[in-house]
């Protein structure tokens, strides 16, 4: 069996130098390369001296072993190491005679001459000489005058006619705007939003070239170009640009989302959307690389909006479900009401023969408000939370980082994971915007309806998308100062919250009816409030009140309030009755009663203070302004003086 024996083996470093700090932002910092006196110092700090001395000594005693061994005896001859030493004698000898040779023969010439090759000898003529340099340097001369020459004919020019463009000067310009990187011979865009978070698929690359000749070319077109408006042509005209920027074809033209809000009984599909890609894209060569650019920006943004909205349209589960037919969106909102979002594209560039659909019902908050919901998700997907502790994992909000310290149930963390798409909020802010025009109407309708009180509504200028708050105060004309009656109506987006006077607080549904019923209410409830603080001014006492009166035929909505007042002395008596349709019957009665001697039945004078019967004041011709100003002139013709 062989064993095999141990061999040194050299492995070198590698050529890279040692990590010296690591920063917290994660930097590593390395040490300075050595220079070759601090690496042999190094290499040297290596050795061990004192084990080569002991080697040496060791080979030291072997060689003298060795030469003891080979001492020849004196028996054996010595005629084979002496051969070789007169052998190596000799050759040294001829070398040094071939070189002895051959400096004798360099050094001295009876053994050979060395002659040069005869040249033609040239006649020099010193003034040719000057001619032909004082010629060479004149036309050096004029080549660089005539570069100067053009150059400043082109600085004269330049200065007259600063509208001349200059390529690198525009490719500037455009890079300080969009991003630009150069692939093999050609310069390539991106006018994507994938850097600020986009996730959409579709590319949004464009290409620059130089347009050398289409600049004379674009200020002929566009002073006679009749697509384009007058102050555009001027603008083209003194600034031709000197960059050419393809698009690609379906990113060219015109593009805006629609936003409708239309009932069932109406064709929610009849308005005439241009469907993507129906039409050729004729490029526009009048219109200028940055309008061009953020045009197809706002086609591609569009397009993804569109795409997000198609996507959760369909992936939602609503009680009654989405369409998505073509390039149109239809959602239902409230019962008969249906919210339309479609996807308009012109793909002609501003041809005045096409015509876009007509923005007369367009809805523009809306449509500003999809805009900014996807930049809100541009802007989540860029900004993410930062975790604490620092070694945590991205991702998580802060309230999911605390779900576990604070013991949060399976309920709440599925309430911290859903998320609103983009469909479900749009729609719950249409909903919104429906709540508030209908309570619009109704205020609207109700101050113009009821004279007497006044209606006045103050919206709140402080509103979020899906909540808005208004305030209506009741009051009468000439006694706003003792009787004002309010009503606070929050508008959620499927309901009403109306807080009251006295501070009950009642959610309606989103029937208007229900809300001007409400207000009614609110109307006879504060005549009645007027007609006690009316009393207590002209020092009338006050008797009884009812908010929920139970006598008389049954009213149709609510129920009818009263109050009973008497005069300072209690000889007088007034009955005032307030329906909720607005009706108001007023009666007053005597004390004593004037027929009270004629009876013959009761003869004692003490049932005399008992009041008679109430007689009904026709109220229509009655003086006074308002209600509470009849009430007011009533009370004091009633008030006895003595």
């Amino acid at each position: 069996m062989a064993y095999s024996t141990s061999v040194n083996i050299s492995i070198e470093t590698q050529a890279e130098n040692i990590i010296q700090e690591i920063s917290y932002d994660g930097q590593e910092i390395y040490q300075p390369a050595l220079s070759m006196s601090d690496n042999l110092s190094k290499l040297a700090q290596r050795i061990d001296f004192s084990k080569v001395d002991e080697d040496t000594k060791q080979q030291e005693v072997e060689t003298k072993s060795e030469e003891e061994s080979k001492e020849p005896s004196p028996n054996v001859p010595v005629s084979g190491w002496i051969e070789s030493v007169v052998s190596k004698l000799k050759r040294a000898a001829t070398e040094i005679c071939v070189i002895s040779d051959v400096l004798a023969v360099t050094k001295e010439k009876r053994y050979m001459i060395l002659d040069p090759i005869p040249t033609e000898s040239i006649e020099t003529k010193p003034m040719a000489q000057i001619y032909l340099r004082k010629k060479a340097l004149a036309s050096a001369s004029n080549i660089i005058m005539s570069a100067v020459d053009r150059l400043r004919s082109s600085q004269n020019e330049f200065i007259r006619n600063r509208t001349t463009p200059d390529f690198h000067i525009e490719l500037l310009r455009l890079r300080q705007n969009w991003r630009l990187k150069k692939v093999s011979t050609a310069i390539i865009g991106d006018l994507s939003y994938k850097t600020a978070g986009s996730k959409f698929g579709q590319s949004g690359m464009f290409e620059v070239t130089k347009a050398e000749d289409d600049v004379q070319s674009n200020t002929g077109i566009s002073s006679s170009s009749p697509s384009s408006s007058p102050s555009q042509n001027v603008s083209i005209a003194k600034s031709p640009s000197a960059l050419r920027v393809t698009v690609p074809t379906e990113l060219q033209g015109v593009s805006y989302i629609m936003v409708l809000c239309q009932k069932d009984q109406e064709n929610i599909f009849n308005t005439s959307f241009n469907l993507l890609g129906s039409a050729p894209a004729t490029p526009n060569p009048d219109m200028h690389w940055q309008q061009k650019l953020e045009a197809a920006q706002n086609v591609l943004f569009c397009k993804e909006l569109f795409n997000q909205l198609a996507k959760e349209a369909v992936q939602l589960q609503a009680t009654i479900p989405h369409m998505v037919v073509g390039n149109q969106i239809s959602a239902t909102v409230f019962p008969g009401i249906q919210l339309i979002i479609g996807l308009c594209h012109s793909s002609t560039n501003g041809n005045p023969n096409t015509i876009l659909p007509s923005k007369t019902d367009h809805d523009h908050v809306l449509e500003h408000s999809l805009h900014q919901l996807l930049r809100e998700v541009h802007h989540r997907n860029t900004h993410q939370p930062f975790p604490h502790p620092s070694s945590g994992p991205l991702g998580p909000s802060k309230r999911r980082a605390v779900a576990g310290p604070n013991a949060a149930d399976r309920f709440e963390l599925l309430e911290m994971s859903k998320n609103q798409t983009l469909l479900e909020q749009i729609i719950e802010q249409a909903q919104h915007f429906f709540m508030r025009l209908r309570t619009e109407y109704v205020i609207d309708t109700l101050a113009k309806e009821v004279k007497d009180p006044i209606i006045i509504s103050h919206w709140n200028s402080l509103n979020s998308p899906t909540q808005a708050c208004v305030k209506v105060t009741i009051v009468s004309h000439g006694f706003d100062c003792i009787c004002r009656t309010s009503l606070v109506v929050h508008v959620m987006k499927k309901s009403l919250k109306c807080i009251c006077r006295d501070g009950r607080v009642m959610y309606l549904s989103y029937e208007p009816q229900e809300l001007r019923d409400l207000i009614f209410c609110q109307i006879y409830q504060h005549q009645i409030m007027g007609v006690q603080s009316v009393a207590k001014t002209q020092g009338w006492q006050f008797l009884a009140s009812s908010s929920h009166l139970g006598l008389g035929p049954v009213e149709p909505m609510g129920n009818a309030s009263s109050c009973l007042l008497a005069s300072p002395i209690g000889d007088r008596l007034i009955s005032v009755k307030c329906e909720p349709q607005g009706n108001v019957s007023v009666g007053i009665a005597h004390s004593p009663k004037k027929d009270f001697f004629g009876g013959q039945l009761v003869k004692e004078r003490k049932w005399e203070n008992l009041g008679g019967s109430f007689k009904k004041v026709r109220w229509d011709k009655m003086e006074g302004k308002n209600f509470l100003n009849k009430i007011e002139l009533l009370m004091a013709s009633l008030t006895n003086s003595t």
